[in-house]
């Protein structure tokens, strides 16, 4: 008999790198909105800061769900696109695929577990509340 097991980040986890992004956040002045889902790309936890734009709280799931989904942070899929034209064009007709930095993966001991997703701020403060979030909580962003 074979025994699958999945492992997804749970959500007292999630809540607290949540927590922790916002907070991040708070401290430099930056609006953000923070999304946590599993491997899967469900939502686990979310919050945002008082005055985020709207906008920013679908781009920040979206960016969760595909840093989980395809297991590589936002970035690394847009540079990914740049060198393939078929799979750039693609992107345009599939929703939640998002390419903006501000989405990382979480990985727990080799496993990914979820992904982070923060958008509101400019692309290199984004990530860099999601990167002060995951080393907070001891995660990593590869399986390496």
């Amino acid at each position: 008999m074979t025994v699958i097991t999945r492992t997804d980040i749970a959500p007292e986890t999630a809540r607290a790198l949540v927590q922790a992004a916002i907070d991040h956040a708070v401290r430099q002045g930056w609006e953000v909105a923070v999304a946590v889902v599993d491997r899967n790309g469900l939502m686990v936890a979310f919050c945002r800061t008082a005055d985020v734009t709207v906008p920013a709280i679908d781009f920040a799931l979206d960016k969760a769900y595909t840093a989980a989904t395809l297991r590589r942070s936002t970035k690394s899929f847009f540079e990914r696109s740049q060198e393939n034209p078929s799979l750039a064009a693609g992107l345009a007709n599939r929703p939640r695929l998002m390419l903006w930095s501000g989405g990382l993966p979480l990985f727990h001991k080799g496993h990914c577990v979820g992904g982070i997703g923060v958008s509101g701020a400019k692309d290199f403060q984004d990530v860099e509340c999601a990167e002060a979030a995951i080393t907070e909580l001891g995660l990593a962003t590869s399986a390496g």
